[in-house]
């Protein structure tokens, strides 16, 4: 600019800064065009897919007289909270699908918001419980809990969900947001060419690293309740502390994911039969990391550390850890640096009446 101010005359200089204003505004209607038509293409593509799987359902229909078994009729939601290792977590469930012949299904949310609109809850439990094409399944997707018996449905399915040291959690997405990972190395993120470290961003106040953003866990497990989205809310934190007691079968820790593995395996072998082992000996391609993530300072910890949020999110965190630590007391024990599967300990006896 400093070229054209010596050799454009104002008059010129204003016409090239139009200009330059209406072609960026081109660019950026461009970009969400190129945007809303790649989202119908995936749209069209799931409908096709489903339309498939109904399709082949379908013809299996004749030899179907009774209803499913309960095995069958199971249904899985992995509400999966970002950057938690749920890529890494899901793509297990999608190798093991073909062999253990379950289904599974990403909830795609407009823009990867986690509430639905209440006409959209009413269709998404409708859908979970009546579509039996679908059943067994394993839903997937970043979306806040729901609890089924609210709509009037028979059936609940079984939750489950892995949590992440708060402060850990938010490093990795700022950075996913700016360098992407090593799953879909080529793909453009939102804010690719942000050169700016976290170190450096929480110290300039900047708002990708806010204390706020921390605010994320607390919610997806608390639900759809307004009160759930109010950054540093008590009555939001013992409702999630609630629904993650009485609401999922088990909350894992991304830093105890094989353990979580295993357990779910022991469980629930129907769909993950064989998951512990391809965790550990597979050719991970499940796994997937954050590119270019610098682990924050002390300075910076600390101070993420003196604001509430932090402290009420990671009170939530400290809670489901040691929620976790308990069940694997409880199923595993160690042996030679290995963990095992404890064997079942209880039986059945004293059975009235007696069969002749």
């Amino acid at each position: 600019m400093g070229l054209l101010r010596t050799t454009m005359p104002p008059k010129f200089q204003l016409l090239a800064l139009l200009a330059f204003g209406v072609a960026m505004l081109f660019i950026e209607n461009q970009i969400q065009r190129l945007e809303e038509s790649r989202a119908r293409l995936e749209r069209t593509i799931a409908r096709h897919e489903v339309a498939e799987v109904e399709q082949r359902h379908r013809k299996d229909a004749g030899r179907e007289l009774s209803p499913p078994a309960d095995k069958d009729d199971m249904v899985i939601i992995y509400n999966r909270v970002p950057k938690t290792a749920s890529t890494s977590f899901t793509n297990i469930a999608y190798d093991l699908c073909g062999k253990n012949r379950f289904h599974v299904l990403h909830i795609n949310t407009t823009k990867n918001n986690p509430v639905m609109s209440l006409q959209d809850q009413v269709r998404f439990v409708r859908n979970v419980t009546s579509w039996r094409e679908m059943k067994p399944g394993f839903y997937h997707g970043h979306v806040a809990y729901l609890d089924f018996s609210k709509y009037g449905a028979k059936g609940k399915p079984m939750y489950i969900n892995v949590v992440r040291d708060p402060i850990e959690r938010l490093v990795s997405y700022y950075y996913f947001l700016r360098f992407g990972d090593d799953y879909r190395p080529g793909l453009r993120r939102r804010k690719q060419g942000d050169k700016k470290t976290f170190d450096e961003c929480v110290s300039s106040g900047g708002s990708d690293c806010a204390p706020e953003k921390l605010w994320l866990q607390i919610p997806f497990f608390c639900g759809h309740h307004s009160e759930c989205w109010n950054a540093g809310s008590r009555w939001a934190l013992e409702q999630a502390k609630y629904n993650l007691v009485n609401e999922y079968l088990l909350v894992g820790v991304t830093e105890e994911l094989e353990d979580f593995i295993m357990i779910l395996e022991a469980a629930l072998p129907r769909f993950f039969k064989g998951a512990t082992e391809l965790y550990k000996t597979g050719k991970k391609s499940h796994l997937r990391k954050t590119t270019e993530k610098k682990p924050p300072t002390k300075e910076t910890i600390a101070k993420l550390q003196q604001s509430d949020i932090w402290k009420i999110e990671n009170e939530f965190y400290e809670f489901a850890l040691e929620q976790f630590q308990f069940v694997r007391a409880h199923a595993v024990r160690e042996k030679d640096g290995e963990l095992y599967i404890l064997a079942q300990s209880f039986f059945y006896e004293k059975i009235y009446p007696k069969v002749n």
